[in-house]
């Protein structure tokens, strides 16, 4: 069993936190939101009252953070993780950041002599409580190697995507697409309606035709035909309309550096960018439904 410092614990990390404890792993808590860290105890986590504390006996620092300020101030901060941790701790970064800050925090962790690995994660809440995250990994394999037992106790598929940052890439460019198929889909469905279709027929048919896409077969946005997606409890999250516009942000941010053409990365952008300017930021991504159909 390993000592492991978590350090975020909000919808996504509290899960993932809490399969580790419940794995055997020793875990030190951290949050801004004392109540987030008091709610881990129940599970057996010890409280940590700052990041150094969280990590100064740490084999592995497991973070779930909202941005690239936050992952650099914990690991490199006055009294962040590369300064406290104890040496041979893997630095295992599971948010959701840009390409570039990645990389640039696994240099930074590297030069002070810590192994690092970015590791954004697919599946949402549902599959961080349950343990079924899939985890898309950059970093050395050396150090992938050494971090692949505690991952697969929070994911069911660990990918090894390639050196530091690509993570990040695998992550961005996936959303990208899942934020497309999602608005098409949602057109498609609003198309049907229109035409005289119900959704389950609609539903029946194209699930098991060239149409069939994840967006629809596992997370539907029309509600009726599954009954577990966020259209069947008034769109509430899921993956929330702002965690979506961030992901898009990134991907279009990351696309202008690399000279990749996303003409319909920057439509979807620009359409859950006017959900979340309308107020609905809150509600899951899939609800650009409503808006399709002129009810948001």
């Amino acid at each position: 069993m390993a000592n492991i410092a978590f350090i975020g614990l909000g919808n996504m990390g509290r899960g993932m936190c809490r399969n580790l404890l419940e794995a055997g792993h020793s875990v030190k808590a951290y949050d801004v939101s004392s109540a987030a860290v008091e709610a881990m105890v129940q599970y057996g986590a010890s409280v940590a009252d700052s990041v150094a504390t969280a990590v100064d006996e740490a084999d592995f620092v497991v973070t779930m953070l909202p941005s690239g300020k936050h992952v650099l101030d914990v690991y490199f901060g006055s009294d962040g993780a590369a300064g406290k941790a104890p040496a041979g701790a893997v630095f295992i970064d599971c948010s959701t950041i840009s390409v570039d800050e990645s990389r640039d925090a696994i240099v930074r962790a590297s030069l002070l002599g810590f192994d690092m690995l970015d590791a954004p994660v697919s599946g949402g809440v549902g599959a961080a409580d349950a343990g079924t995250l899939t985890f898309m990994v950059g970093g050395e394999r050396r150090a992938f190697a050494m971090a692949e037992p505690i991952l697969k106790i929070m994911g069911k598929k660990i990918v090894h995507a390639g050196g530091a940052g690509n993570g990040q890439a695998a992550k961005i460019a996936n959303n990208m697409l899942l934020g497309i198929s999602m608005i098409g889909t949602c057109e498609a469905f609003n198309l049907a309606q229109k035409l005289g279709l119900n959704a389950q027929t609609f539903f029946e048919i194209s699930s098991t035709a060239s149409g069939q896409c994840w967006a629809m077969t596992s997370y539907c946005p029309a509600p009726g035909p599954v009954p577990a997606a966020p259209s069947n409890r008034d769109y509430q999250p899921g993956f929330a309309v702002a965690m979506m516009l961030k992901d898009l942000k990134l991907a279009t941010g990351a696309a202008a550096l690399a000279g990749a053409e996303t003409p319909l990365g920057h439509l979807a952008e620009s359409i859950y960018a006017k959900l979340d300017d309308d107020g609905h930021s809150g509600l899951d991504f899939s609800a650009v439904m409503k808006r399709i159909q002129g009810e948001l």
